[in-house]
């Protein structure tokens, strides 16, 4: 049973504010070791290698590559069970950081961009992790970077020497599991989410490549290979509008999407809201948003307009090319054929222009030619994929709804405001 109480007996500490009278104030090197030197290994031996991009900036878990030692060119050994924190910008504005999982068996790698941080017996691992997420104790660990324009990282003394709130080991526990409940339930739906789309996309290689369902029709000779009888061969364009027209007032805001909040392998993108200026793709709730230029294109940023309905509008940068299914009923078909391998392999091949900044253009996608089943076809597919669709947008806002939750949390149990009782 979870048991809450707001504080009233406050300490005023300097640096920090006000923390509970029952807490003490310590410097983080004596509650945990900064880049705890290890032992080097060599040779070729398996190892998990934690890159920059797979420390996430909302969440404790990693992603990580199962890799060979020898292909580490720059990479230092970090423990299991320790934090690691990005010291250098903007990685560390974005607030990078991580909890590398507890698999002892594993070897572990990290980019030498991060500190790495052991907490020492008797206290909490989540704690500090969550403490160190704390926004008052981030700005002082800004105010310490130096380094050039660009690079500027935080001090390895700043990180030591910065004092903390420190409440008991069993409080510490309390907080770091309530915490981490909201990062357990938020990594869950994004897994499901996952699986919900490659479902999606195996059902549509299935019907719409392979033709499975369709295995006992009879099948005749198109200018794209054997297609079952009564389907056609045609054009994109007749069933997609490419960049179609979109009013949009200037001086408005309204959601907007960057490339760089646009995942690889999920049609689930971040959004801001952003005044509109007069620049940008126009979309509405349900168009496909296609990176044209390199290397995103190639990198598969592919996102759905899954955050307003079909009635409104939205913009993004000039680099993405917005597919609109003529039909509601092919929203979910317009998205799949975009993120298949026929369809982008068609859009890499199509790109031109100079070295490094090659895009592809609407008029080549709009050359792509695919087999058009029965309106039936259609329907059924619609019926059996719309629900995937509607399920990974409301997890997608449930994830949204829990980081919310704990964010207003974090700062209130980590400085003791809110204090956690019972668990």
């Amino acid at each position: 049973m979870l048991k809450f109480k707001w504080e009233t007996d406050f300490e005023q500490k300097i640096e920090i504010g006000n923390v509970p009278r029952d807490w003490e104030y310590k410097e983080l090197e004596t509650i945990a070791e900064v880049d705890k030197s290890v032992k080097p290994i060599s040779g070729s031996i398996e190892v998990g290698f934690i890159a920059m991009e797979g420390i996430a900036t909302d969440s404790y878990i990693p992603s990580f590559e199962a890799t060979n030692l020898e292909n580490i060119r720059s990479g230092r050994e970090v423990l299991p069970n320790s934090v690691l924190m990005a010291k250098i910008t903007p990685s560390f504005e974005h607030g990078k950081m991580c909890i590398v999982p507890n698999v002892t068996s594993n070897r572990w790698f990290a980019t030498t961009e991060v500190f790495s941080i052991n907490p020492t017996n008797g206290h909490d691992l989540k704690f500090i992790f969550y403490l160190l997420k704390h926004p008052i104790l981030r700005d002082l660990l800004e105010n310490s970077m130096s380094g050039t324009s660009g690079r500027q990282r935080v001090q390895s003394s700043a990180l030591k020497n910065l004092r903390v709130p420190y409440p008991s080991s069993s409080e510490q526990s309390r907080i770091g599991s309530i915490l981490s409940w909201f990062d357990d339930l938020v990594e869950n739906k994004k897994k499901q989410n996952e699986i919900l789309e490659k479902t999606a996309m195996a059902i549509f290689k299935s019907w719409f490549i392979d033709f499975e369902p369709f295995k006992d029709d009879e099948f005749i000779d198109s200018e794209i290979g054997k297609i079952p009888k009564g389907w056609e061969v045609d054009y994109v364009t007749r069933i997609i509008e490419f960049n179609p027209k979109a009013n949009l007032k200037e001086g408005q805001i309204h959601p907007f999407v960057e490339m760089k909040n646009v995942p690889i392998n999920s049609m689930v993108c971040k959004y801001d809201f952003k005044e509109y200026a007069g620049s940008g793709v126009r979309f509405y709730g349900g168009d496909t948003l296609l990176a044209r230029i390199t290397p995103c294109l190639e990198n598969g940023k592919t996102p759905f307009v899954w955050f307003i309905d079909k009635n409104q509008v939205g913009f993004g940068t000039t680099e993405f090319i917005v597919m609109r299914a003529k039909q509601n009923r092919l929203i979910e078909f317009v998205y799949l054929l975009a993120r298949s391998e026929e369809f982008r392999e068609h859009a890499i091949n199509s790109m031109s222009g100079t070295s490094g900044r090659q895009r592809v253009e609407k008029e080549a996608l709009e050359m792509f030619r695919i087999p058009i089943p029965p309106f039936h076809v259609i329907q059924e597919f619609h019926f059996l994929i719309e629900p995937l669709f509607q399920r990974i947008i409301l997890n997608q806002k449930q994830i949204m709804t829990l980081k919310r939750a704990k964010d207003a949390l974090l700062p209130l149990l980590v400085f003791g405001k809110l204090r956690v009782e019972e668990i």
